[in-house]
């Protein structure tokens, strides 16, 4: 099985996918490891590995531990570094499950290339086991990877990085690129798609390829499971997968099953007729069929949006049981999130909402979540039967000094033919 993420690889969105590729092992749990590589050079990358190891032990019930292949730059002084690899890759040979994810595509092929790792998976794949990978470890998969960071942050003019070409050796389809993160839309006001480069990146990069040469584009928290014994793919999670040349995409969404080989056979189809239909654009920008900018939230700040709306309707109501409820149920969102491998500021964001919606609970508290109207009534139609009282006997003066005393207090009467009426201003 190879299995290829956009992105969500530890979160609570992809834990289905993760427990039905362990459930295919029965009921003894595979040798798991962590390839640690593209983030291998960050100073971080000991909590990296720590998260993801507590969400697969946590939500996938499945014992992970890090191969240890992490590269010369996160090498400790001193180190023996033969050794070490001949044990990561000892660990990689043996083992059943293999994940890899976030980080750079850059360094991951820069050492994953000139080390035995490439044939490792190739021969996993192709005699039992079950390789993941995910956001810039997926985009090492084809013939050729994208710099991300290089052009996205750096801002190098487009090109292209040689791959691990695994799509091609496993008969996915020769020449195929892969691009994660396909549907971001973290730009907001500006085009992040396609992992950041956005449509006018991308319909440059598409240039630089050769005719035959096509683009396997995963969303953010969708998975594409390729089960290679019987030559199908089942595209699983919230989003699609999308296969593109020279401009036209043709979508596979989420529960479509598919042959394996139809992936790259759909591209030079979806050219063909497009090509039959019309002339492409001469700026070489979208065609008719490309999907629009995507404005969608992530799936962790669309729960955070939905438990501070029905926070914000508990307290319209005055329904505090609700409205703690709510703030619970993001408190434990926030913690099925906290395992997250992706290195953004959501988290933090959802803590700031979290924060704000116990601070108003707090003001929301101190002024009552009562309807004053009802602890006030008894009160208050007590004094409007006296004042009633008054007016009866002609004490005018004193009902009128009532009637100024209640108005002082934010108690207003009117009298209709009905009664006497009152109304709280806040």
């Amino acid at each position: 099985m190879l299995v290829v993420m956009g992105s969500g690889e530890t979160s609570p969105t992809m834990v289905t996918t993760h427990r039905e590729l362990v459930a295919r092992f029965g009921p003894a749990s595979p040798r798991a490891v962590l390839l640690d590589t593209p983030y291998g050079f960050q100073e971080n990358a000991h909590e990296i590995s720590g998260r993801a190891l507590e969400y697969f032990a946590r939500s996938v019930g499945l014992e992970m531990e890090v191969a240890g292949f992490p590269g010369p730059l996160a090498a400790a002084p001193g180190a023996d570094a033969p050794a070490a690899a001949a044990a990561a890759l000892a660990r990689l040979r043996s083992a059943g499950f293999v994940f890899s994810g976030p980080g750079s595509p850059t360094y991951a092929l820069r050492v994953w290339r000139e080390s035995p790792v490439p044939e490792a998976l190739v021969a996993k794949l192709l005699h039992g086991g079950v390789v993941v990978f995910a956001s810039a470890a997926a985009a090492t998969l084809g013939r050729w990877a994208l710099p991300v960071y290089e052009v996205y942050k750096v801002g190098l003019p487009p090109y292209w990085l040689d791959g691990l070409d695994l799509l091609g050796l496993l008969g996915v389809g020769a020449d195929g690129v892969v691009i994660p993160h396909y549907d971001n839309a973290e730009g907001g006001t500006h085009d992040t798609r396609f992992c950041y480069m956005g449509e006018r990146r991308l319909a440059a990069l598409e240039m630089l390829l050769p005719d035959g040469a096509w683009i396997l584009g995963v969303d953010e928290h969708t998975a594409l499971v390729v089960d290679l014994d019987s030559g199908q793919a089942v595209v699983t999670g919230r989003g699609a997968v999308t296969v593109r040349r020279r401009g036209v995409s043709r979508r596979f969404p989420a529960g479509t099953s598919a042959a394996v080989k139809a992936l790259a056979v759909a591209s030079r189809e979806e050219t063909v007729a497009a090509d039959a239909r019309a002339a492409p654009p001469a700026s070489g920008g979208t065609t008719a069929d490309a999907a629009p900018p995507h404005r969608g939230a992530s799936p962790l700040l669309q729960e955070v949006a939905r438990q501070e709306q029905a926070f914000e309707a508990a307290v319209a109501s005055r329904r505090s049981r609700e409205a703690v409820e709510a703030i619970l149920e993001l408190d434990r969102t926030i913690l099925a999130w906290s395992a997250d491998t992706l290195q953004s500021d959501e988290p933090d964001r959802a803590r700031a909402v979290l924060h704000s919606l116990i601070h108003r609970l707090g003001e929301a508290a101190s002024e009552g979540l009562r309807d004053p109207r009802e602890v006030l009534a008894p009160l208050v139609e007590g004094l409007i039967a006296l004042r009633t009282s008054l007016r009866t006997a002609r004490a005018w003066d004193a009902a009128d000094q009532l009637r100024d005393r209640l108005a002082a207090a934010g108690i207003e009467l009117r009298d209709a033919p009905e009664g006497t009426l009152w109304t709280l201003r806040r």
